[in-house]
């Protein structure tokens, strides 16, 4: 455990306990794999696969086919995120507004006039690429990488 005095008082504090602040604005944009797709990584634990993101998609740029393993959130700040494919295909979400997936939903998703979105997941996305495997956004395989959280 690591243990931070606290200097309030006597009460020793868990230094694993404390606040973690991020400076989203400080952050450089991280490009994706994905034409047109940028990230900021807000909060990762590897452990569990629990991400928040900042995305930002460029006008036209598209998320290709992908299933949300657990619920995906998300919270359009600016712009505009459709289902391009999928059972929701046409769906659009605006500035202000939230979506959720549930867990196993399907889709394609594309921003027309670009966008910023804060993301969450509970585990990474399965993308399928042209070749049939499925990987994670990185493109590492997703069942070497994230199946074993599953089964815990």
């Amino acid at each position: 455990m690591n243990v931070k005095p606290n200097t309030d008082n006597a009460t020793p504090v868990n230094a694993d306990l404390l606040s973690r602040v991020v400076r989203a604005k400080d952050m450089p944009w991280q490009t994706m794999r994905f034409p047109g797709c940028e990230m900021k990584t807000l909060l990762f634990d590897a452990k569990s696969g629990l991400a928040t993101m900042l995305m930002r998609m460029a006008p036209g740029a598209i998320l290709p086919d992908h299933e949300h393993v657990l619920i995906e959130q998300t919270y359009v700040l600016e712009g505009s995120l459709v289902d391009k494919e999928g059972p929701d295909a046409g769906i659009e979400v605006g500035a202000g507004e939230f979506v959720w997936r549930p867990a196993g939903s399907r889709h394609t998703a594309w921003s027309p006039k670009g966008g910023t979105f804060l993301a969450m997941f509970q585990i990474p996305n399965k993308f399928f690429d042209q070749e049939g495997k499925v990987v994670d956004a990185s493109g590492k395989d997703w069942d070497e990488v994230w199946a074993p959280l599953l089964a815990r």
